[in-house]
């Protein structure tokens, strides 16, 4: 999808799985800088020096509206501060998941009711998103990977449906982090997409991974915005602070996301350098407009 056909069908419907936060006024989404479509989340771990109550607390001062990758038991904290968790971390009972994903059938056993207890639990709290990972090739081919995990997805996406919460794969490098990975360009994500044909099935484009894996940054999402659900955000190379020491320049980025009209989140999932809570103000300040 274009830009401007993005721009004429999002001011008409809103994408599945960007719906704003139960509760959550849409007219209230400013940045430390004024107005933007997009709406600021953090991630966890990246800051797991801190408590939850710490993050909690430093997302409410920075203008940030979601605490992100965090399962449904943590919600009180979040609702204490009245924010939201725009994409849910993976179901605590699936072990290695970032490796034995839904692209080999012999883990579907174990994913699908991992998956539907997960979809219930973030539909309970309101959430909108629920990641979740192609897995390792470990010898098979890519048009074989994609056609086991939609076979093992569309078991549950009636279920996603049915409470109103999307599934969102995210893609990976294969080159620094994640070797093996299956899920690891655009392309074959899109294609999921459009094989599996939901409004409950997305992708999560991680702008980190996707800038070592193809580069085109700002050309990729425009052309593919309507399969992507939810964006994250590191400085390349490193994954450190998404600054002026990085190649990627994210003010340039995040402008044409605004100008598409991309209505959902944008976290940040860098490991920061220096005084973390500095480095998160920075990269806020970057990535508004």
């Amino acid at each position: 999808m274009r830009r401007r056909d993005f721009v004429r069908a999002s001011a008409a419907l809103p994408i599945a799985g960007l719906e704003v936060a139960r509760g959550a006024d849409p007219s209230s989404r400013t940045s430390p800088r004024g107005r933007a479509s997009y709406r600021h989340s953090v991630t966890r771990w990246p800051f797991s020096d801190w408590s939850l109550e710490e993050l909690c607390e430093t997302a409410v001062d920075l203008g940030i509206e979601s605490v992100e990758l965090v399962q449904p038991t943590d919600a009180p904290v979040l609702e204490a501060h009245s924010l939201t968790c725009a994409m849910t971390a993976h179901p605590p009972d699936v072990p290695d998941a970032l490796r034995k994903g839904w692209n080999r059938t012999e883990h579907h056993e174990h994913l699908i009711p991992a998956y539907r207890r997960a979809l219930q639990a973030v539909a309970e709290v309101g959430w909108p998103n629920l990641i979740c990972f192609s897995g390792n090739r470990d010898g098979l081919e890519d048009a074989a990977g994609l056609e086991n995990m939609a076979r093992g997805l569309e078991q549950i996406l009636p279920d996603a449906e049915r409470l109103g919460v999307t599934l969102c794969l995210e893609l990976f490098n294969s080159k620094v982090d994640h070797p093996d990975y299956q899920a690891d360009s655009t392309a074959w994500g899109v294609a999921l997409v459009d094989r599996l044909g939901s409004n409950r099935f997305k992708l999560l484009y991680d702008i980190y991974h996707m800038q070592i894996m193809e580069g085109d940054v700002i050309r990729t999402i425009l052309d593919n915005q309507g399969a992507i659900a939810h964006f994250h955000v590191a400085g390349v190379p490193g994954r450190n602070n998404p600054d002026e020491t990085q190649e990627l320049f994210y003010p340039a980025i995040m402008r044409a996301l605004d100008e598409a009209g991309f209505p959902g989140f944008v976290g940040q999932e860098f490991v920061p350098a220096g005084d973390p809570r500095a480095a998160l103000e920075d990269a806020v300040r970057r990535c508004s407009v």
